[in-house]
């Protein structure tokens, strides 16, 4: 980052622009970024989300209050990246519903910023995010049928 932002507001920054398969350039001078930020813009599973082949946008499918948002965006595999994005000043439990996603059944979640497996979700997926902050996932359908 250029500075001006912390180290949640960048990543959710990055993050919304690989669910929308933005560009993704660095305006930053590379001889001087932290480790947090060279970590983000190197991070393999949130860039491969941005170049995925079926270059599809994400999009807006939940608003669950004023300051809390939902994004999703198919991905070639089936599975869908999607963003949990807290705009407001405070941690914050956000929810994305299967109804919303296009998913049914049970769901395999990977956390792509902490590249760790969540585990098995039927119906639902939450996390708490923090202020200005993002949760995103790659969420990969395990029984019923997949995407609706």
């Amino acid at each position: 980052g250029n500075g001006g932002m912390t180290d949640d507001e960048y990543r959710a920054h990055f993050s919304l622009w690989a669910v929308m398969a933005a560009p993704l350039m660095a305006g930053n001078d590379v001889r001087t970024m932290t480790a947090v930020t060279r970590d983000m813009l190197t991070n393999k599973e949130v860039i491969a989300v941005d170049q995925d082949s079926l270059g599809v946008q994400g999009m807006l499918v939940q608003e669950p209050a004023p300051d809390l948002q939902v994004w999703s965006k198919p991905l070639a595999d089936g599975s869908r990246a999607v963003v949990l994005l807290n705009r407001s000043g405070l941690q914050t439990v956000v929810t994305a519903s299967w109804r919303a996603l296009g998913v049914r059944g049970s769901a395999r979640v990977r956390d792509l910023w902490t590249h760790s497996d969540v585990g098995a979700m039927t119906d639902r997926f939450n996390a708490t995010v923090p202020a200005h902050g993002v949760v995103m996932v790659r969420i990969t359908p395990v029984t019923g049928g997949g995407r609706n």
